[in-house]
């Protein structure tokens, strides 16, 4: 466990190269992404930057402001210019699964409006294939969850996920609910697509194509994965 914090640590500190004056950072939501925070609020402290933030959940937003670090509210913003996430599953040809948290919706758009969207990640989430160690989620309207249900169980299977006291259903910052599915499905292209155009369906934890570089780390060894 020691190991696997110490690496979180250091990727994240690897990130920071890309980390340019009078810009707009995206943070993403997650251990790891807390250590980069973490480490970026320092680093716009002793040089002297002139950096603002935008949070993609309300986790990310109280890492940033226990650091001291300028938030700008992302309904002020008409795209970014740097994105640091974690994910759940990233693959050689960078497409990223992300959402065992609840803000798909948030961290899809600002991965995707981002000038540069970099994932920073531990071996373990290092896949051939997305959804090989996880099920997809899947943000669905709340009112209409049954029958959006219906007509996704015809291409794969999947429940609505449950709160962490397990006695309610989960349901995102904006107020949707959470589909976990896993499919036979492996064409990742034909799938994302699949499941966007599915009545119901707010958005995908596949994040197809819109990853411009993914640092993984193992046993503090650091590998850069770029097309």
């Amino acid at each position: 466990m020691f190991r696997s914090m110490e690496d979180k640590e250091k990727i994240a500190i690897e990130a920071l190269k890309y980390v340019e004056n009078n810009t707009t950072i995206g943070l993403g939501t997650g251990s790891t992404a807390n250590f980069f925070i973490k480490h970026l609020a320092s680093k716009i402290q002793n040089e002297k930057l002139d950096i603002q933030v935008v949070a993609s959940s309300s986790v990310s937003e109280l890492e940033a402001n226990k650091y001291g670090i300028k938030l700008i509210s992302i309904d002020l913003l008409n795209d970014i210019d740097l994105y640091v996430d974690g994910a759940d599953e990233v693959t050689n040809d960078l497409n990223v699964l992300k959402g065992r948290g609840y803000d798909l919706v948030k961290e899809k758009l600002l991965a995707q409006s981002a000038k540069k969207f970099i994932v920073i990640a531990d071996h373990s989430k290092h896949v051939s294939s997305i959804g090989e160690k996880y099920p997809i989620p899947i943000e669905v309207m709340k009112n209409s969850w049954r029958l959006t249900k219906k007509l996704l169980d015809r291409i794969g299977q999947g429940e609505l996920r449950k709160n962490s006291a397990g006695d309610a259903f989960s349901i995102s910052s904006a107020g949707n609910y959470i589909f976990d599915y896993q499919f036979k499905e492996k064409d990742i292209k034909k799938l994302h697509e699949e499941i966007l155009t599915t009545p119901g369906v707010v958005e995908t934890g596949i994040f197809y194509k819109i990853t411009d570089m993914a640092l993984i780390i193992k046993n503090g060894e650091i590998e850069v994965i770029s097309l």
